[in-house]
């Protein structure tokens, strides 16, 4: 275990903050034994990728990082392939061995910084497709009823960025794998933003899904900052969705709105254009702003501390609250 420990390699924003203590686990075993020997008062958390996280503050606990291996394949037949997957695996990794063995599912979510062990808490989604989408089950440990659940898809209450583990089981359990269903006869979701035009632009006439991720990565990295080079943490806001009615009312007064039909009475519109139309694209505020090719994207201008950042979050909100009359929520867990 180590002491008063920098944070700045495991976080993406690149806010300079300590934590009192940190080690990590590679299976449950040694998660287990951390859990029982810290003091009972500590403060803690599990940490993936620290790709969803703004640290505002010196961490005063215990940080345990989940370094959970495993890529297993579970059964196969003709038409699907399940694979269990380490919670400590990191995404997008996971997503290109999928790929390139031509297997169909989460082509979609190529890029999406961070671990496997986030994917259902958050259920990542992009480009028209959710993790829930082929999630079968998600194991994680309890640790107050210092045992090991499997919950099937239903049971995890998968929602719109949101699942059961970021409500009644937040900060109660640790992801160990999850197990997913891909397919082998492909079925492309390729209706969202750019990806057709980016597929004739490259000239593909036979989508493979090794294909459409690589479309994926073009279209998000000509879009969004690496966070190796610019400290950021991903999308800072959920996209709203709000009442059909309410949605309605903002594209009559802004015909030009971005927006997606979600189920009959419900329409998302994208926080992203609403942060741009309040003038906040390419902004800054001191030490930190919004990323010029997407004002969804809060970044570190260099040296920024967390509560910078959540300073400008703040204002952001405030402002698209009063031109709009949206509140916008962060999808960034905020410590």
């Amino acid at each position: 275990m180590k002491t008063n420990i920098s944070l700045l390699p495991y976080h993406t924003f690149g806010a300079k903050v300590n934590a009192d203590f940190f080690t990590t686990f590679s299976n449950k075993e040694e998660l287990t034994t951390i859990l029982d020997q810290k003091p009972n008062d500590q403060n803690f958390i599990i940490l993936g990728g620290g790709s969803n996280i703004l640290f505002t503050q010196d961490f005063h606990g215990l940080i345990i990082k989940n370094e959970i291996s495993g890529f297993d394949v579970i059964s196969e037949d003709d038409n699907h392939i399940t694979l269990k997957i380490g919670a400590g695996e990191n995404w997008h990794d996971t997503v290109m061995q999928t790929v390139e063995k031509g297997w169909q599912g989460i082509e979609n979510l190529a890029l999406i910084p961070g671990t496997v062990g986030a994917s259902p808490i958050q259920n990542i989604g992009a480009y028209g497709v959710e993790v829930k989408d082929v999630i079968q089950k998600v194991e994680f440990y309890h640790f107050d009823k210092k045992e090991t659940f499997e919950y099937s898809n239903q049971e995890c209450a998968f929602g719109y960025r949101n699942s059961i583990f970021k409500n009644e089981l937040k900060g109660k359990i640790a992801v160990l794998s999850i197990t997913i269903k891909l397919n082998k006869n492909w079925h492309f979701n390729t209706s969202y933003g750019a990806i057709e035009d980016e597929i004739k632009h490259q000239g593909i006439e036979n989508l493979t899904p090794l294909d459409l991720a690589n479309v994926i990565i073009k279209i998000r990295e000509s879009k969004l900052p690496d966070p190796k080079e610019i400290g950021n943490c991903g999308s800072f806001f959920k996209n709203p969705v709000l009442p059909k009615k309410d949605a309605l009312k903002i594209i009559e007064k802004y015909p030009e709105a971005p927006h997606y039909i979600v189920g009959e009475e419900a329409i998302k519109i994208p926080a992203g254009w609403l942060i741009q139309t309040a003038g906040w694209k390419g902004k800054s505020l001191g030490n930190v702003g919004t990323y010029p090719k997407q004002a969804l994207v809060l970044v570190n201008n260099g040296g920024a501390t967390g509560e910078e950042a959540w300073a400008l979050a703040l204002q952001i909100q405030k402002d698209v609250k009063t031109q709009f009359g949206i509140s916008i929520e962060p999808e960034v867990n905020i410590l």
